[in-house]
C-alpha cells in the first residue's frame, strides 16, 4: 500500500487529459460524419492513456538513471530520485505497460479495421511500433532523442498529427483533410506544454547536458518559439473554422483563447522556475479544452 502514492506519481496523471486530446477531437469529426463507435473510442483513450503512462515511466527511470533529475530540478519530485522506487521496479513496470499496450492496439486495430482493411491493420500496427518506441527512447538508452533537441518534433507528430488524424481513420477507415489544420493546431498547442516544461527546466537540463530546444535557443528566445506555438495554433484553428464553417457553434472553442491569452501573458513576465511551473497545468487543461470544444463544437445541433 506505501508504494501506491510513488507509482501514481510517477504515471503523472495530470498529463493524461492533454494525451487523449487529438484522440477526442479526431472522434468529434468521424461522429460528426456519422461514422462514430463507442468501443473504438473507449479503446482508442485507453491505449493512448496506456502510451502515456509508458512514456512517463520510461521519461522517470531514464532521467533518474543518468542524473537528470537532481536537487536542481524544480517540480514534482520524480520517483527514482526519490528513492521510492529502485530502477529495477521501474524498468519491471515499463516492460509490463508495453505488453498492455500491445495488447490493446491490437484489440483496438482488429474491432476498427479488421481482416477487411488488413493494410490499415498493418500500417497502424507500424505506427502503434513507432509510439511505443517514441515514448520509450525520450530520455532512455544511450542517445535519447529528448537529449538531442528533436522531442518537440515527436511530439507534434504523435500529439498531433497522429493522434487526431489516426483517431479519425480508425472510424471511417479512410483519410480526410478536414481534419489536418485541427491536428496542427493541438499539435502545437503540445509541443507548447513541452517547451514549458524545458523553459522551466532548462539551468538543470544544461548542467545534465539534456539538450532541448530551450536550452539551445536560450530563455528569451525560447519564450518567443513559446509565443509562436501558442498564437499559431490560435491562427489555425481560425483558419479551420472560416474554411470549414457550417454553423456559430463552431466558434464556441473561442472560450479557450481566454486561459490561453492569459497564460502568454504570464509567460512573457515568467522569471523564474516556478514561474514556469505553475503554467504547466493551466496550458495542457487549456490544450484539452480547446480540443474538446473545437470537437464538440460540430456536432452541436
Amino acid at each position: 500500500m506505501n508504494k501506491i502514492k510513488p507509482w501514481l506519481s510517477a504515471m503523472r496523471l495530470r498529463t493524461l487529459p492533454l494525451s487523449v486530446s487529438g484522440i477526442i477531437l479526431g472522434s468529434c469529426f468521424a461522429y460528426y460524419n456519422g461514422q462514430f463507435n463507442i468501443l473504438v473510442f473507449a479503446l482508442a483513450m485507453l491505449t493512448t492513456i496506456s502510451l502515456q503512462i509508458l512514456s512517463n515511466l520510461a521519461n522517470d527511470y531514464g532521467d533518474g538513471v543518468k542524473g537528470t533529475d537532481n536537487e536542481d530540478r524544480v517540480g514534482p519530485e520524480r520517483a527514482i530520485q526519490s528513492g521510492a522506487i529502485t530502477p529495477l521496479e521501474m524498468f519491471e513496470a515499463i516492460r509490463f505497460n508495453i505488453v498492455v499496450v500491445i495488447m490493446l492496439t491490437v484489440i483496438l486495430l482488429w474491432i476498427a479495421f479488421g481482416f477487411a482493411n488488413i493494410l490499415y491493420f498493418l500500417l497502424f500496427m507500424i505506427l502503434g511500433g513507432m509510439c511505443v518506441y517514441a515514448a520509450i527512447r525520450y530520455t532512455m538508452g544511450e542517445s535519447p532523442y529528448g537529449y538531442r533537441a528533436l522531442g518537440d518534433v515527436f511530439v507534434f507528430i504523435f500529439f498531433g498529427l497522429i493522434s487526431t488524424i489516426g483517431s479519425y481513420i480508425l472510424y471511417l477507415n479512410s483519410f480526410d483533410h478536414v481534419v489536418v489544420l485541427p491536428a496542427l493546431a493541438v499539435g502545437l498547442l503540445s509541443v507548447g506544454v513541452l517547451n514549458l516544461n524545458n523553459m522551466r527546466d532548462i539551468e538543470s537540463d544544461e548542467k545534465s547536458n539534456k539538450i532541448t530546444v530551450a536550452v539551445k535557443l536560450g530563455l528569451p528566445k525560447a519564450k518567443q518559439y513559446h509565443y509562436f506555438l501558442i498564437f499559431g495554433a490560435l491562427f489555425i484553428s481560425i483558419i479551420f473554422s472560416v474554411l470549414y464553417y457550417v454553423e456559430p457553434y463552431n466558434f464556441i472553442y473561442l472560450i479557450a483563447f481566454i486561459p490561453l491569452l492569459i497564460h502568454v501573458k504570464k509567460i512573457k513576465h515568467a522569471r523564474t522556475p516556478d514561474d514556469f511551473d505553475s503554467q504547466l497545468k493551466v496550458l495542457a487543461l487549456s490544450t484539452f479544452l480547446f480540443s474538446v470544444l473545437l470537437g464538440v463544437g460540430y456536432i452541436l445541433y
